[in-house]
């Protein structure tokens, strides 16, 4: 091929890319269209290597079978050719030889490449060394891969390259792919399990005139037509709140939330989160529906509930620990942290102990720090930690033995916050003045505090039934069945800064 006829976007990528060009130029002067319309396959790998596990070696199926996908070695002998075929169900090895497929139909197979996708039929047998393998009696090219795979792809050390370029990652390294189907099995079995206790699956905004339901920055845009700003959804909170309101009593909504923060291991601007609303329930209850909802969960997807993540062992069976946060708080820094405690000894507290804070933080938010920097990392197995200050906890109801604390908890497990729930604040009186509270932490600096949103104050004042919800990450879910360190394993496309 000459130099001009070369893609000015290839023409940098080498030798190898010239000559899969060329190939593709031969391929069309043949008469043969190398991105085809379709291939009519009648079977994948998975179900020709379950249908025939019994055959012995030598012995032929005498089964014509039809595949397709994408060769991923090639191991040429003069008149015989290997090669690994792999679909989305696994790999089986191909036979192409003179005899299978004449002169000129096993020269164009010899041209092919690894990374080609292509169709072929022919018998199944198992070699006399034991492998499963279909003998090539037709073939057609599917898709000629203008780039080839990497050689050495489990050995790169730039991860980021990794989730960059996450097409080519998934080709080359299974385990990318069996995560993102975990993470498919997972959430189709919340899904499962919520249907099956009659909760009702609903759609709420994503696009927000107000953002609401979560402690967080908010991206935001403008919309031409109204007018007016609009936010991405920091969560469906209020929005799932109104509807029970309406009456529906029972809803769910399993979708993406945006938060404009930082990124790191533990965290995507955009994520997947589970949200539950349950009429007429505490968060005692959630409690024990938490612990039986992920206990089904694990166990159908990951058929265990004990199993080793990063090295270490973790058991997610209940009953799990429960300890209020303030009394993790009291074991952690070897003294008792109450409800009383004065903010100069919390101070005092997180000074010793090198726990940065900023000022105009209360005592409760100076007890939630404490709390997230010297005992949440070390909560290891499942724990259910309890009773959050009403400070950090805008949307929850106030404790019913102590108005300095509210009915909230979260289930921490391998270091990191999997969930968080509360008894609702179903108050428009108390919800109003905490907003209020909010705005003018607004007005002092605090981009993540709440708006006031009227028309959620004006949907309590109707009349919201007392009810339970719940929040669960569904990436730290996933992240935990998957045994995987960083949030951008069990993500398909996370967020990245620019390619320099």
């Amino acid at each position: 091929m000459r130099e001009d006829d070369i893609p000015s976007a290839l023409a940098g990528e080498g030798d190898l890319v010239r000559g899969r060009l060329e190939k593709l130029r031969q391929w069309r002067e043949r008469g043969v269209e190398p991105y085809a319309l379709g291939f009519a396959r009648s079977d994948v790998t998975a179900g020709i290597k379950e249908r025939f596990a019994s055959l012995a070696e030598g012995e032929e199926s005498g089964y014509r079978a039809s595949l397709a996908g994408r060769l991923m070695a090639l191991r040429r002998h003069g008149k015989a050719c290997f090669a690994d075929l792999e679909d989305r169900e696994g790999r089986l090895q191909l036979l192409a030889s003179l005899d299978s497929l004449g002169e000129d139909g096993y020269a164009l197979f010899q041209e092919l490449d690894i990374g080609d996708i292509v169709g072929v039929e022919g018998e199944v047998f198992r070699s006399r060394r034991g492998e499963l393998t279909l003998r090539v009696a037709s073939f057609s090219l599917l898709s000629k891969s203008l780039r080839p795979l990497p050689e050495k792809w489990h050995g790169l050390k730039d991860v980021e390259l990794r989730y960059r370029q996450r097409y080519l990652d998934m080709i080359v390294n299974p385990q990318v792919r069996e995560n993102l189907l975990m993470r498919v099995r997972a959430v189709q079995a919340l899904r499962n399990f919520l249907d099956a206790n009659g909760f009702i699956e609903v759609e709420t905004p994503m696009l927000q005139p107000i953002p609401g339901g979560a402690t967080a920055r908010p991206f935001v845009t403008y919309h031409q037509a109204l007018g007016q700003n609009l936010y991405l959804r920091i969560a469906p909170e209020l929005y799932l709140k109104r509807c029970i309101v309406g009456g529906l009593e029972k809803v769910y909504e399993i979708n993406r939330n945006f938060r404009n923060e930082g990124i790191s291991y533990k965290h995507n601007p955009e994520f997947t989160m589970l949200e539950f609303y349950w009429a007429y329930v505490d968060y005692r209850v959630l409690m024990g529906f938490l612990e039986e909802m992920l206990s089904a969960v694990v166990s159908e997807v990951k058929g265990a509930l004990a199993f080793v993540y990063q090295g270490q062992d973790l058991d997610l069976s209940p009953p799990w620990r429960r300890v209020t946060m303030l009394e993790a708080v009291s074991e952690a820094v070897g003294m008792e942290i109450a409800s009383g405690t004065p903010e100069k000894e919390l101070r005092a507290v997180a000074a010793e102990r090198e726990v940065p804070l900023e000022e105009g933080w209360g005592a409760g938010k100076i007890a939630t720090e404490l709390f997230e920097k010297l005992v949440e990392p070390n909560l290891w197995e499942p724990t259910l930690v309890m009773d959050y200050p009403r400070e950090v906890s805008p949307l929850a109801r106030a404790h019913r033995d102590d108005p300095f604390l509210t009915e909230r908890f979260e289930l921490i497990a391998a270091g990191r916050e999997i969930a968080n729930a509360f008894s609702e604040l179903i108050d428009p009186l108390d919800q109003r003045e905490r907003f209020e509270e909010q705005a003018r932490r607004r007005e002092r600096g605090d981009e993540e505090a709440h708006a006031i949103d009227n028309d959620y104050l004006r949907a309590l004042e109707y009349g919201m039934p007392p009810a339970g919800g719940l929040g669960l990450g569904v990436d730290r879910l996933v992240m935990l069945l998957t045994d995987s360190h960083s949030i951008r394993e069990v993500i398909l496309f996370p967020h990245l800064r620019p390619e320099a």
